[in-house]
Parts: structure tokens; C-alpha cells; sequence
């Protein structure tokens, strides 16, 4: 199998596992053919029939109104899936505007929503496919089991449904966008880091990332995925060594360097297919390798929230507690390698990852900045480092941590009275000493 399928698989399973696509449209189709396969063989064997109790179809004689039902069925049906539609497009316009824009990524992978719409759909295209069996010429025939079974599918549509406004009540809240976006992201640290910080040996580093023959991008978008395996596997079979140039997250304009390769006289055609090949690109950044995009849409909502327009200090301080789990993951974890060796000892691939002096930047710097005169979001993030510290030895984290609680009290107590000050200075010194001890 060439490399390039994998990768290829990997991206369209992601896109289309995160839309409204492929599950509600796998579950019409199987429903649909359930019908038209039950109806077909009730056709062949009506003493089926006979095994539905009297009480559940009582007319299962009268062929009009078998059809009555089922088209009844299917038109209340698409109603609802019309109803449904405008609370989903409702729910997505509220999101975006009131949290943020990049919060859809969470909402269109929502599995409930999905198994709502294929349901639904479902329902309606098993009655369309059983009512063609329904026929008074040249004989009477009504398919009583997928009759009662459609039937039984508008009472289970009808359920789910009031199961979707209650979960569509509760996603619109800012508390479980949040959990649901740690959630994920928590899951991204997983995948990419999955052993313990004990575990990790930093390797030495490659050199300079300028040197080698640059290998351009033929198109533009942000690197959502590398398929690191594939990169090394290639390198080794070529003889050469990769230098990724840019970072999972960043945007890649076409023409600019994704990687660069060394030495430039073992490049072929085929080996720079397949390395480019190994680069996902696309318009926005998603949760496959991208732990810093999952903080990003944490610290966007607690931005709004601390606006002046919105002044909502309680859901950045929610923002900021589940910002203190992800990086106590990420801190309890081994980063990813950055140098790729085979065999043992022969650089053959660099990858620049986020390292943690980013990830502390990207979730405290900007609610810092614009949170600097309110005392209870700092104070929330010196709690948030306290906390963080606590969990791990890594003297790295506790210097970073030191530095940035000195920098938060000194640049807040600017602007807040004295004794807003003073209690940060307080908070700040116990912060120091346990870091310290």
C-alpha cells in the first residue's frame, strides 16, 4: 500500500466524522434497506404477519391505511427534521457569536446530533421504502411487521427528540462547550504524548533548520497532521534527513519550505511526492495533532467573557480551571520527540512541537493582559499555577511558573487599588515558597 493512503484515510475519516454527513447519512441508508428488504420478504412470507399481536395494527386488512400511516409517518417527519435544522443552525449562529468561532469545530462533531439526524432521516426513509409494497392490486397485501415497525420508529423519533432539546439546552452552555473542548484536547495529549515525563530523554539537536534543499508547499492552508511514521520510514529508505519547517497549527502559504532535506543530492521525484504527501493542509486548524488549537478556543471564550462588552469574570475563571487540567496533563507527560532516529544514533527526522515556554504562553499570556485589572481572574490563575505546580517535580515548570506569577502580580498591581494588590502579593509569596520548598 503506498504511504499516502494512510494519511489520506486518516484526514477524510476526520472530516467527515466531524459534519453532518456520513453518520446521519449511513443510518438513513441502513434503515431505508431494512425496509425494503423486511417489506420484500414479508411479501414472500406472510404468515410473518401473524406474530404481530392484533392490539398493535388492528387493520392490518385495509391497505389504505397501512398508507395513511406511513405517509403520515414521513410527512410529520421531515417537519421535524425542519424543526430540528433551525435548532441546530440557531445553535451554531449563538455559539459563534457569543463564544467564539472556533467552538463549531466541538459542535459539528457532536455524536448526539448526528444519531438525532440519522434517526430521524431514518424513519422517513424506511416508510418510504416499505410503502410500495402496500397494494390493493392485483391482490391485497399490507406488510403488517414493517407497518408496526415504522410505527415503532415514530414513537422511538419522538423520544429522541425530546432528547435533543434537552441536550441541546445543556450544550449551549458555556460550562459544557468548555468541559467538552478540554475533554478533547485532553484526548489529542493522549494520542501524541502517551508516556509519562519519567520516561522521556531529550535527544540532541539536528542543526540548523535553514540547511538542506527546501521542499515547497504546492498549496496553502494550516498543517493540521503529520504523519510522522511515514516521514521516517521515508527518510531512512532515501538515506536522508528531514527537517520539518513548521509547526502542527501554523499556516503554511503554498511556495513557502515545509520541510527541507539534506543531503539535496539523494531527492527524487518519487521520495518528494510522498513527503509532501505526508503533510495534511487544509482552511482551519483541527484537534488531530493540534493540542494548542483545543487551548486556543478555551482562552478565546474567556476573552470575550472579560470584554468590557460582556463582563462575565465566572466564565473566565471556568475557562481558566479547565485550562489548569490540560496542562497538568501536558506537564505530567513526555513531550514528543523532536528527533527521529533510525537505526539508533542516525538522525533522520525534526519536528518542531509545541514545547511547554508556548503552551504557558498561549493559555495565560492574553488572559493576563486583558484580565490585568480584575482581581478575581488573577487571582484564579495563581491558583490555576499553584495547582499546576503541585502535580509535577519538573524544576522547568516550576521556573516558568515563578517567572510568570512575578510578572502577573507586578503588571495587575499597576492597575488595581492597594489592597487588591496586596492580596495578590500575598497569594503570589505562598505561590513563591511552596515553589521554592
Amino acid at each position: 500500500m503506498p504511504r499516502t493512503l494512510p494519511l489520506l484515510y486518516r484526514a477524510l475519516a476526520y472530516e467527515l466524522r466531524g459534519g453532518f454527513l456520513i453518520r446521519p447519512f449511513v443510518i438513513a441508508l441502513t434503515l431505508g434497506v431494512f425496509g425494503a428488504v423486511l417489506s420484500s420478504i414479508e411479501e414472500q412470507a406472510p404468515a410473518l404477519g401473524d406474530w404481530v399481536p392484533v392490539v398493535l395494527f388492528p387493520s392490518r386488512h385495509d391497505p389504505q391505511s397501512a398508507q395513511l400511516i406511513l405517509s403520515a409517518i414521513a410527512t410529520s417527519i421531515m417537519t421535524v427534521v425542519s424543526i430540528v435544522f433551525a435548532m441546530l443552525l440557531m445553535t451554531l449562529t449563538l455559539a459563534s457569536t457569543q463564544f467564539s468561532p472556533r467552538i463549531l469545530v466541538s459542535f459539528v462533531r457532536d455524536r448526539a446530533t448526528q444519531w438525532t439526524l440519522g434517526v430521524l432521516l431514518g424513519t422517513f426513509s424506511y416508510c418510504i421504502a416499505v410503502l410500495p409494497a402496500v397494494r390493493s392490486l392485483p391482490f391485497v397485501f399490507v406488510p403488517v411487521v414493517s407497518v408496526t415497525l415504522a410505527m415503532a420508529l415514530a414513537l422511538l423519533a419522538v423520544a429522541w427528540l425530546i432528547f435533543f432539546i434537552h441536550h441541546i439546552s445543556q450544550a449551549i452552555s458555556v460550562n459544557h462547550i468548555v468541559d467538552r473542548i478540554a475533554r478533547e484536547t485532553e484526548q489529542v495529549i493522549e494520542d501524541l504524548m502517551p508516556h509519562e515525563s519519567s520516561h522521556y530523554e531529550p535527544l540532541p539537536a539536528l542543526g540548523s533548520a535553514e540547511s538542506g534543499e527546501p521542499i515547497v508547499s504546492l498549496r496553502s492552508g494550516y498543517l493540521r497532521y503529520i504523519d510522522v511514521s511515514g516521514l521516517l520510514a521515508l527518510a531512512k529508505d532515501a538515506r536522508i534527513t528531514i527537517r520539518v519547517c513548521r509547526g502542527v497549527g501554523q499556516f503554511v502559504p503554498a511556495g513557502v519550505p515545509l520541510a527541507r532535506i539534506s543531503p539535496a543530492s539523494r531527492i527524487h521525484p518519487l521520495p518528494v511526492v510522498e513527503l509532501r504527501a505526508a503533510f495534511d493542509l487544509g482552511p482551519t486548524r483541527t484537534l488531530q495533532q493540534d493540542v494548542e488549537f483545543g487551548v486556543i478556543q478555551i482562552v478565546d471564550i474567556a476573552l470575550r467573557a472579560i470584554s468590557p462588552a460582556v463582563n462575565d469574570p465566572s466564565t473566565a475563571i471556568s475557562c481558566i480551571d479547565q485550562l489548569t487540567r490540560i496542562l497538568i496533563l501536558w506537564c505530567a507527560r513526555s513531550p514528543p520527540p523532536s528527533l527521529h532516529c533510525d537505526p539508533p544514533h542516525v538522525a533522520r527526522l525534526k519536528i518542531p512541537w509545541i514545547d511547554l515556554e508556548g503552551l504557558f504562553n498561549t493559555a495565560f499570556e492574553q488572559i493576563r493582559h486583558y484580565a490585568a485589572a480584575d482581581l478575581a481572574v488573577n487571582l484564579r490563575l495563581l491558583r490555576a499555577m499553584g495547582d499546576i505546580a503541585v502535580t509535577t517535580t519538573r524544576r522547568d515548570v516550576h521556573s516558568s511558573l515563578r517567572e510568570r506569577a512575578h510578572t502577573l502580580v507586578e503588571r495587575a498591581a499597576e492597575n488595581m487599588l492597594e489592597s487588591d494588590a496586596m492580596r495578590l502579593r500575598d497569594r503570589l509569596s505562598k505561590l513563591q515558597a511552596m515553589l521554592t520548598s
